[in-house]
Formats: structure tokens, C-alpha cells, sequence
């Protein structure tokens, strides 16, 4: 895996939106992940050619159309190897207290 590639991939918040719209509905083509996006068909072509050669989306053809995939497989191999080493227990915790202080907590 090439981490460097994931991280610029994840670095842009158009290409994070497509991740989680992706996320909610795995298997969408690009007429799709256009739909209320303020950019062009290319721009989002360009942003999911280059989730692709980052691995953190895969296509699959059918018929006619490419659908595109979330691939989890980059991310977590990327929260193992640099979040779990800042202790996520300790991380989780103070990030539930900042929601509660904050009152967002989901309780």
C-alpha cells in the first residue's frame, strides 16, 4: 500500500464527500456521485480516477456503466498503523468528552 498516495487522496475534501457518499451507498456511477455536487462530470471523473489509483475505491463495469466501491482495506491499514499507536482508547475518551462539553453528545 502506498500511504503517501492514500493521504493526498484523503487530503481533499471533494474526494473525502465522494468516500462518504460512497459509504452510504456503495455501487454508484458517476452520473450519481454528481448529483449535488457543485462540479462538473470531469472534475468528479478526475477525483475518482485518482481515490482509484489510490485504492480506496474500486469499478466494476456493468453493462454500460462503471460503477464505483468504497475499499476500506487503505483506511483502516492506515488508523492501525497511525492512530491505534496514539492509544484510540484514551482518544475516544477525550473525544466524547468534548462532544458532551460541547453538548453534541448522542446520548
Amino acid at each position: 500500500m502506498d500511504d503517501d498516495r492514500v493521504f493526498r487522496a484523503l487530503a481533499d475534501a471533494s474526494r473525502r464527500q465522494l468516500l462518504d457518499r460512497l459509504h452510504a451507498r456503495n455501487g454508484q456511477n458517476v452520473g450519481e456521485l454528481c448529483q449535488g455536487m457543485e462540479m462538473s462530470r470531469q472534475a468528479v471523473a478526475k477525483h475518482l480516477f485518482i481515490l482509484e489509483e489510490a485504492n480506496l475505491i474500486s469499478v466494476r463495469r456493468h453493462g454500460r456503466e462503471k460503477l464505483h466501491f468504497i475499499n476500506p482495506v487503505p483506511i483502516n491499514s492506515i488508523a492501525e498503523r497511525w492512530i491505534s499507536k496514539f492509544e484510540a482508547p484514551r482518544l475516544n475518551a477525550l473525544s466524547e468528552l468534548k462532544r458532551t462539553l460541547e453538548g453534541k453528545d448522542h446520548g
